[in-house]
């Protein structure tokens, strides 16, 4: 866990980078025709977010390079050898695009009403539009990841880098889907599911920043797994925070993973320790739950010690992402990438 003064630290290198990556977000995804599409399109952007992804990307490349965080303009980072300088932030804003993407379409296949604490995309317009929405965010994302002026090889590199993320994120949503009808996966399963459906991004991420940059194949392949573990950790602490964190906090209804039946590391666990998972809250719909039917079912995970083990195994993946970073110079932005593996597991308290 981080103390309060490196959280601070790195909430710090995320604000700075987030305000550079919103005006990048603006310069690369411009207001067209037809304007409702769009508008939907921007909209999930605009509703916020930590820009986690980009800042990866950003300062994973700072790290690779030994540039000094932010002393050098992102529109023209410098590639290792002599490969000419190339728009670092274009492949940052193509990661943000991409993830947005996923939200749209998650929230309309979760029927989730919020995200970011507004209205999702399909409950602000209507579903057609959401799905247009997020299929134009989809193809842009490569628009903008064409546009880098990276080294022609290291540029085709990373665009199937990202095709194969979207592919496999797919695939992990798909797991996803299929695992609401079965009440005997494994926690392996569940793991599986989880790199592919969130922590491939983060991978991408840190991946990108290396492939443009340059380095070889040996820090690549350490960034994505950086990647991979701090992504896998990522989405334990969120499957932690839907059950602890009020819902005004949250941006959506605690307790909904419950609601809706997904399977976690924690309600795997406890269904390993016998719980009946399925009768911890009665609510049909994220909107009917009760806190009080949260706090219930809270207390029944944390009785039989699900919840320590989900955080446990969170710990346990960050440990081993921040040690794929030895290959990587020792300087301040690799030090920040380690602060920000940590982060990943410590927001919300």
């Amino acid at each position: 866990m981080t103390n309060q003064a490196t959280e601070e630290r790195v909430l710090d290198a995320i604000g700075q980078r987030r305000e550079l990556v919103n005006d990048a977000i603006d310069d690369e995804l411009p207001m067209a025709e037809p304007e409702r599409l769009y508008e939907a399109s921007r909209y999930i952007l605009e509703a916020g977010g930590k820009r986690l992804r980009p800042t990866v990307t950003l300062i994973a490349a700072e790290a690779v390079t030994d540039v000094p965080p932010l002393s050098t303009p992102y529109r023209e980072f410098p590639a290792l050898g002599e490969a000419d300088a190339f728009d670092l932030m274009r492949a940052a804003v193509s990661i943000e695009v991409i993830q947005s993407f996923t939200l749209i379409h998650d929230d309309i296949m979760d029927e989730d009403d919020l995200r970011r604490g507004v209205p999702a995309v399909h409950e602000q317009y209507d579903v057609s539009t959401a799905i247009l929405a997020g299929d134009t965010l989809y193809s842009k994302a490569f628009e903008i990841m064409t546009e880098t002026g990276a080294d022609p090889a290291a540029g085709l590199e990373a665009m199937r880098t990202l095709a194969s993320t979207c592919t496999k994120i797919c695939e992990g949503q798909a797991l996803d889907v299929a695992f609401e009808e079965r009440d005997d996966i494994l926690p392996d399963e569940y793991l599986e599911m989880v790199e592919l459906k969130t922590a491939v991004l983060y991978g991408a991420a840190a991946a990108t920043a290396g492939i443009l940059t340059g380095a070889g194949e040996e820090v690549v392949d350490a960034l994505y797994r950086y990647g991979i573990d701090s992504g896998c950790a990522f989405q334990i602490q969120d499957d932690v925070l839907d059950l602890t964190v009020p819902s005004e906090q949250l941006g959506k209804q605690r307790g909904s993973d419950l609601v809706e039946d997904k399977e976690t590391l924690i309600t795997l666990h406890a269904r390993q320790q016998g719980v009946d998972v399925d009768d911890l809250v009665d609510a049909e719909t994220p909107a009917e739950v009760t806190e009080a039917e949260v706090d219930e079912a809270v207390a029944a995970l944390e009785e039989v010690g699900s919840i320590d083990y989900a955080r446990e195994t969170a710990e346990d993946l960050t440990a081993r992402s921040k040690d794929h970073l030895s290959v990587l110079p020792d300087n301040e932005a690799r030090s920040l990438l380690e602060d920000i593996a940590d982060y990943l597991i410590s927001r919300g308290y």
